[in-house]
């Protein structure tokens, strides 16, 4: 990092009274110029006075204390009106009186308790300073007073309206986070009924088929191979799917599953007895973003769909890469059976619907006349992931 990026970096980290407290220090300063002296605030007409010593004190209540504005602003406001009540009383009129109107202002920003006692309590001192101003022989009508508290009434109102748009912005950024959170639970769990819905399924189907072959043992062998390789595949695809969590996924192999392994999908169905000829037409673009992701849950979801409801059934799966589009279609043509489904909640479909419409795409199902269903798909490449 450059020593021009050091230094900001450096200044944010200190404390916030010692980055408040230059503010204060060159108020104070301005006030012992000759130019400035006497030509501060004034209110209530008493005449001007050389400084003494305590015009010192009046000057260092109300400027050093701004140190404090953001900290503890309430005790920054009491000890800044104080010195401000100081310097009127005795006629300094310093220019530190600046302060006041700061500090009423950082107090409506940042005061967090006590926001109605502080007012109060600031209008009441505010009545007392008149009063005594007038003791001390004050000439000024009292519509100056009240225009002079009004200006001071109007900083702590701005004060006030920064400290709700700040609220409104912390809580516009909530609300933000929190979708933003809910939809990546919503894109996790989709994952995982994708996931465990077509494995689950696949090791259903093959663990009934199973039972009939004891007296094939060869068959047998090759099915309970299928359902240990399903599994190992439901546990990679998990894997994939849980390093969605780990802050540090963006290392090792690619989690996002490619169209060209559909053709694994497709074998994976074979193996449990459903008979799918697979069609691929066109070449896959270099860069398809999400695209691919959502072409491969579209086929795994519409195979799931043809184990459950259509088992045995002649399954066709066509995938055409076009050149801003990906199409996907996959029917059975409703000769088999639903015998071996473990049934479903009828979400799957209904997710897919919803990611295919985010890339601006088009999602339909539809049941032949006669029988089975096809699932079609058609998803925009290029689309960010």
């Amino acid at each position: 990092m450059s020593v021009r990026g050091r230094v900001p970096e450096l200044w944010r980290r200190l404390d916030v009274t010692v980055r408040d407290l230059p503010l204060g220090v060159l108020l104070l300063a301005a006030s012992v110029l000759p130019g400035l002296r006497g030509n501060g605030t004034e209110i209530g007409g008493l005449p001007t006075r050389p400084a003494d010593a305590l015009a010192v004190v009046a000057a260092v209540l109300q400027c050093l204390p701004l140190a404090l504005r953001r900290r503890w602003p309430a005790v920054c406001l009491a000890l800044v009106s104080l010195g401000f009540a100081l310097d009127q009383l005795r006629g300094y009129h310093l220019f530190a009186g600046t302060a006041l109107p700061i500090a009423l202002l950082s107090t409506g920003s940042f005061l967090e308790r006590y926001r109605r006692a502080v007012p109060a309590a600031a209008t009441l001192a505010f009545v007392a300073l008149s009063a005594g101003l007038y003791r001390r022989g004050s000439d000024e009508p009292v519509a100056e007073f009240v225009t002079f508290y009004l200006a001071l009434a109007l900083a702590w109102g701005i004060g006030a309206w920064m400290r709700s748009a700040r609220a409104a912005e912390a809580e516009r950024r909530g609300r933000v986070a929190e979708d933003a959170r809910t939809a990546e639970r919503t894109r996790i769990a989709r994952e995982l009924h994708d996931v465990v819905t077509h494995h689950v399924t696949a090791m259903v189907v093959q663990s009934e088929a199973a039972r009939y072959l004891t007296a094939a043992p060869e068959r047998l062998d090759a099915t309970l191979a299928a359902v240990s390789d399903t599994g190992r595949r439901a546990i990679t695809d998990l894997r994939h799917l849980l390093d969605l969590l780990n802050p540090d996924h963006g290392t090792g192999e690619p989690r996002t599953p490619a169209v060209g392994r559909v053709l694994t999908l497709v074998e994976q169905t074979r193996r449990a007895g459903q008979p799918v000829e697979f069609t691929e037409e066109g070449t896959p673009a270099a860069s398809t973003g999400s695209s691919d992701l959502v072409a491969y849950r579209v086929v795994q979801e519409a195979l799931t769909n043809a184990l459950k409801y259509d088992h045995g059934a002649r399954t066709s799966v066509l995938v055409r890469h076009g050149e801003t589009e990906i199409t996907v279609e996959v029917g059975t043509d409703g000769s088999g059976t639903g015998a071996a489904s473990p049934g479903g909640s009828g979400r799957g479909l209904a997710g897919l619907r919803e990611r295919v419409d985010v890339l601006g795409g088009d999602f339909s199902t539809r049941r032949p006349a006669d029988g089975g269903f096809v699932v079609r798909a058609r998803i925009p490449a290029g689309n960010a992931s």
